[in-house]
């Protein structure tokens, strides 16, 4: 089959196409016929994730974490689809990704792609979707159904692929009010899309412009920042508030979380790849991806795709990744 690789780490230009092997079944794997894939700041990392040609593990690597398609072939023990069924999915780091004609991919971690999307718009969700949903409903602890309408949550970096969508479970699912941040006049844009209710500039203090809108503090803080910022945000979370955060790295080990204390705060971290990695109730993935299919073919939720290429611009949807001012989600068409 021809998938896209990468044998040495570097910049986009170690991504090149070649011929590689069908993957093999395990028991409970799908082999999918990818016809979308997107692409996330995780590919960019990875692809880059060691000195300059230097060769990667395992190469040739095929990287890709968003992807949709229809059921090529099925394993042994696979009961949830068929052969046929279009599909949507994040998958599991730790296999090959979906930067290929095929991809293997465990039946757990995998949803039923919305009725009414393009393969283009459905590629754009998983990842993106099973972050923002983790991070505000289990993480959080803010219930699906409503219970904790009208309170508030601050999401900061609500202009990306993970802000958009986690503005919309906010507001849309959870009927909470949402403050979001974003720094650019077209994220900010993108804040109000996607709904909600007010926006402030994250490249400035974020304690005064809540002041300025007559916050004394937020109850939820869903950040998709790096962490030089925590400090202001342990400065505007209410007493016995939480703060979810999907960025760690070498400035989590020196994270000062000692403003907490005092007023019973508490911060924990989303990682969408632990489940699968860990093999911790993956079943859970697959049922919060055919959740979030129903809420985009009922209208609640709407992808969040922003541009559509072929994938033989995959180094160039990765240098515009790597600009840092995509708005929403890039996908590319699985062409000859």
């Amino acid at each position: 089959m021809t998938a896209i690789v990468q044998e040495v780490y570097g910049g986009p230009e170690v991504l090149h196409f070649a011929q590689v092997p069908r993957p093999a079944l395990r028991p409970q794997d799908l082999l999918v016929r990818v016809r979308a894939i997107a692409v996330n700041p995780v590919d960019t990392k990875v692809r880059a994730g060691g000195p300059a040609n230097t060769p990667v593990p395992d190469a040739p690597k095929i990287l890709g974490w968003d992807g949709a398609g229809i059921v090529a072939a099925v394993g042994p023990e696979v009961d949830r689809f068929q052969v046929g069924d279009e599909v949507y999915f994040a998958g599991d780091i730790t296999r090959a990704g979906c930067y290929a004609e095929y991809v293997a991919v465990d039946e757990r971690i995998v949803g039923h792609k919305p009725q009414t999307l393009s393969f283009e718009a459905a590629a754009a969700m998983p990842l993106t979707s099973l972050t923002a949903w983790e991070g505000i409903i289990e993480t959080l602890g803010v219930d699906e159904g409503g219970r904790d309408a009208g309170r508030s949550i601050l999401i900061v970096g609500g202009g990306g692929g993970v802000g958009s969508i986690a503005i919309q479970i906010a507001k849309r699912v959870c009927r909470l009010h949402v403050v979001a941040t974003a720094s650019r006049p077209e994220s900010q844009a993108q804040c109000r899309k996607m709904g909600a209710d007010q926006v402030i500039d994250h490249s400035q203090r974020l304690r005064p412009q809540l002041q300025e809108l007559g916050y004394t503090g937020v109850d939820y803080i869903f950040s998709t920042a790096p962490l030089g910022n925590f400090p202001q945000l342990v400065e505007v979370l209410n007493p016995l508030g939480k703060i979810c955060l999907i960025l760690g790295g070498p400035e989590a080990k020196a994270l000062d979380v000692s403003g907490l204390v005092p007023i019973r705060g508490s911060v924990a971290w989303e990682l969408m790849f632990t489940r699968p990695r860990l093999n911790v109730e993956p079943e859970k993935q697959g049922a919060i991806l055919n959740r979030v299919a129903e809420l985009l073919d009922d209208q609640t939720l709407e992808s969040t795709l922003s541009a559509v290429l072929s994938w033989r611009d995959i180094q160039e949807a990765h240098r515009m990744l790597e600009t840092g001012h995509t708005i929403g989600k890039i996908a590319l068409r699985v062409d000859g």
